[in-house]
């Protein structure tokens, strides 16, 4: 009996004598890089395959073409890439929205940013149309009082950025008053209501553009940007958008 006890006493000893407190130290890795060296597996390959040669027959279709490289740094308020993305919109979207609501878009307002890669000369495939929109916003519609489309007018006055417009045309001083602004060559009634296709992103708000949440009606138009694009590249054989005077500033 006293050996037992005298086992469990240098048993509970040597337990709290080896207790200490522990702390993280050190943290140890390597990096592992992807090369050619890895062996690809051949059934996973071979699974994969029918679904990679169909979709990059798929990106790879020509849909048009291009004379020109269209970048959206070639203009200083309007550019041809941002005159073309909203003529886009306004043609391919406003085809759903009459035929859903009888009226027409007024105006077509996109962001400068929105456009993530150029257009350049030669064939446009599909691929073309994922570059410049990668992203899935979707065309939406806005219904604005004229005063909210000052508020529009204000923004872009002082944004001093070529966001893509349409339908509405803008001059400013130097000083970047408006002095100039028309919707389908007319002034702006302060009492008409205007309908602003634009996309999801800016419609809540995106880029600062807050004058979208004092609206009417909103419509969505579950129509992706760059559906629009594809749709309408594969109506037209050779795109050439151009720089004009929507927006401009005299000196």
């Amino acid at each position: 009996m006293q050996n037992k006890t005298l086992v469990l006493l240098i048993l509970l000893s040597l337990v709290f004598s080896c207790k200490q407190d522990l702390s993280l130290t050190k943290i140890e890795g390597k990096q592992i890089p992807i090369t050619d060296s890895i062996v690809a597996d051949s059934d996973i390959d071979n699974f994969i395959k029918p679904y990679r040669e169909s979709l990059e027959k798929d990106m790879n279709k020509v849909l048009s073409y291009a004379p020109e490289t269209y970048h959206k740094n070639d203009g200083e308020y309007n550019t041809a890439i941002g005159n073309l993305m909203a003529h886009i919109v306004l043609k391919e979207g406003n085809t759903i929205f009459n035929k859903r609501t009888g009226e027409n878009i007024d105006i077509v307002l996109l962001n400068h940013g929105g456009i993530r890669a150029p257009i350049n000369k030669g064939n446009i495939t599909t691929e073309t149309a994922f570059q410049v929109m990668p992203f899935e916003n979707s065309i939406v519609v806005v219904a604005l009082k004229g005063a909210q489309i000052d508020s529009l007018t204000h923004y872009l006055s002082q944004s001093k950025k070529a966001h893509p417009i349409e339908g509405l045309q803008l001059t400013i001083d130097k000083d970047f008053n408006i002095t100039k602004a028309l919707v389908d060559n007319q002034p702006i009634d302060s009492n008409k209501t205007y309908y602003v296709a634009t996309n999801d992103y800016l419609y809540n708000g995106g880029d600062r553009m807050r004058f979208f949440k004092t609206n009417d009606t909103v419509y969505s138009l579950d129509y992706k940007i760059r559906n629009a694009m594809i749709d309408y590249f594969s109506k037209v054989d050779t795109i050439r958008p151009v720089i004009d005077n929507r927006f401009i500033q005299t000196k």
